[in-house]
């Protein structure tokens, strides 16, 4: 049996290589001596994501002798991750492409060299983050935490108690995840200025911004209350960047297939690792494309990772890039896969695109519509790119993404999924036909009762008891149920970024929902009446 660790691929070398793993050339001990005395490059949050493709770009130009370093990964809140995920594994991982035609590769990531927990109840680690952040040589702390990670205030507009705590008393006492790490920039600032970037790689708009939103949180407070120097200021915004970049790739959770795949490999680390409330594996599947765009503004150097397909560009081509994806060429094709799926009984993305009127519906959304106002970014073409997407990354059935996930808070999704689209056609909204069906997809969704008149498990939505009770009236087969129900919605400028009935979309919208409640399997009878005709 193969065990994941450093000295087993040195030991049973032969062994690995014979089961098909691609194994790292570098030397541990130097890479990690490297790293320990100068790092470069810390990234927060341990995930999938982060496994599967931002430390296997790193490790290629190590590989190629393009980087002498390492990354140092830490988290701020699940510090389960780190003692069951990377530490009884020397920090490393097995990273399993799924390709579309059921080849699997599968490499050990080995780069990273380091895992600690950022938080002041663990002094050793403490102390070494501190090291880390007051290093003139560190160039990067990146982040792969979900946009809400980022978040300092609750529902109710109030900040978090540890925040709240952080804000009142300095950088000498912080709780907060984001706290501490506003307390390393100050330890930063005080041992030399020395300058970095904030690297978020978060799918969330404007990224960039969103990080340094916190980071000023902090230090305008602790400037306000005299608990640091007003110098702070000018330095989080003269000499640390804050790059936007764009993000894409599918990284599911583990696969049953591939988990099948290594043990037959004679892989030992199969097992699922329960951390904190979520679940791990020793090995991470994702598809096999990726693309990373990324602001090219590094104040104290960065990797060449151009030279491993990453794309460094101005601000303003990777906001175009991000609108594209986010706008038009992925993301509503996936919602709109995500809330016809959850309704017509699918739980694999991949099966939806054997059905000819969902596929149908999203070439129409992604072809029909969204590219006749899309602005091409001109580093990534968006025809070609949702040609990729239909044609091989959706219907790749070894990734085992399901609808139910990719419907989870939709209500925070589409404003940004169909409302810049639909903002981008102006007074020629009321043309549309395949976005508001999709729209009107998601309110008959939102009944909980698939196109069979069974009731479902809607996915987490923080605004799904709501939204919900706007429909508690709506009764499958009468349509007279549904008046005037989805005004309260369609109109919410919060949800779609405009009032749906001024742009001419409304009604458009609510006859499309009338149609689809109209009885069992009305949902499959109004898809081939739009998608087919």
């Amino acid at each position: 049996m193969l065990h994941l660790e450093r000295q087993s691929f040195i030991r049973d070398k032969e062994k690995w290589e014979k089961k098909g793993f691609q194994l790292y050339s570098f030397n541990d001990r130097q890479i990690a001596e490297e790293t320990s005395n100068h790092p470069t490059w810390l990234h927060v949050g341990g995930g999938n994501i982060f496994r599967a493709f931002i430390a296997p770009l790193q490790q290629q130009l190590i590989e190629t002798g393009e980087e002498s370093t390492g990354i140092i990964v830490t988290t701020t809140h699940n510090m389960a991750v780190i003692d069951s995920v990377y530490r009884p594994y020397d920090n490393v991982s097995v990273a399993v492409t799924m390709h579309q035609d059921g080849r699997f590769d599968k490499k050990i990531i080995g780069n990273i060299v380091e895992s600690l927990a950022c938080t002041r109840s663990r002094q050793a680690d403490w102390e070494r983050m501190q090291a880390i952040f007051t290093a003139p040589s560190l160039q990067i702390v990146s982040f792969t935490i979900t946009e809400k990670g980022y978040k300092l205030i609750d529902y109710n507009g109030n900040y978090f108690p540890d925040v709240a705590h952080d804000l009142a008393n300095g950088p000498e006492s912080t709780e907060s995840g984001m706290g501490n790490l506003a307390a390393l920039t100050y330890a930063r600032y005080k041992h030399g200025e020395y300058p970095m970037a904030f690297l978020s790689l978060d799918n969330c708009s404007h990224n960039g911004d969103v990080i340094k939103k916190v980071i000023h949180t902090f230090a305008d407070e602790w400037v306000k209350h005299a608990l640091v120097e007003e110098d702070f200021l000018t330095y989080i915004d003269e000499k640390i960047s804050y790059p936007y970049s764009m993000i894409d790739k599918i990284v599911p959770s583990y696969s049953d297939k591939v988990q099948k795949y290594l043990q037959e490999c004679e892989f030992e680390d199969t097992q699922i690792i329960s951390a904190g409330n979520s679940k791990y594996t020793a090995f991470v599947n994702a598809e096999e494309a990726q693309y990373l765009v990324i602001e090219d503004d590094f104040p104290n150097g960065r990797p060449a990772l151009e030279k491993v397909g990453v794309i460094f560009t101005d601000r303003e081509t990777v906001n175009k890039v991000e609108r594209m994806k986010v706008g038009t060429c992925l993301n509503p094709l996936h919602t709109t896969l995500a809330v016809y799926g959850c309704l017509l009984g699918y739980t694999l993305i991949a099966d939806e695109m054997k059905d000819a009127e969902l596929k149908g519906l999203i070439e129409r959304i992604g072809y029909d519509e969204g590219l006749k106002v899309v602005v091409n970014p001109g580093v990534i073409d968006p025809k070609a790119f949702i040609t990729e997407l239909l044609d091989k990354r959706l219907p790749n059935p070894n990734v085992p993404d399901t609808p139910q996930r990719i419907a989870t808070d939709t209500s925070q999704k589409v404003g940004i999924r169909f409302g810049e689209t639909i903002k981008a056609y102006g007074d020629k909204a009321k043309t549309l036909e395949y976005i508001p069906l999709a729209i009107a997809g998601w309110c008959r969704y939102l009944l909980g009762v698939d196109d069979r008149g069974n009731t479902f498990k809607l996915s987490p939505d923080p605004l799904l008891k709501e939204l919900q009770a706007f429909l508690q009236s709506v009764v499958l087969g009468d349509i007279s149920s549904a008046k005037g129900t989805l005004k309260p919605i369609l109109s919410n400028t919060d949800i779609f970024g405009s009032d749906l009935y001024e742009v001419g979309l409304g009604e458009k919208i609510e006859t499309y929902f009338e149609e689809l409640i109209a009885g069992p399997h009305a949902v499959r009878d109004t898809l081939r009446k739009y998608v087919t005709k």
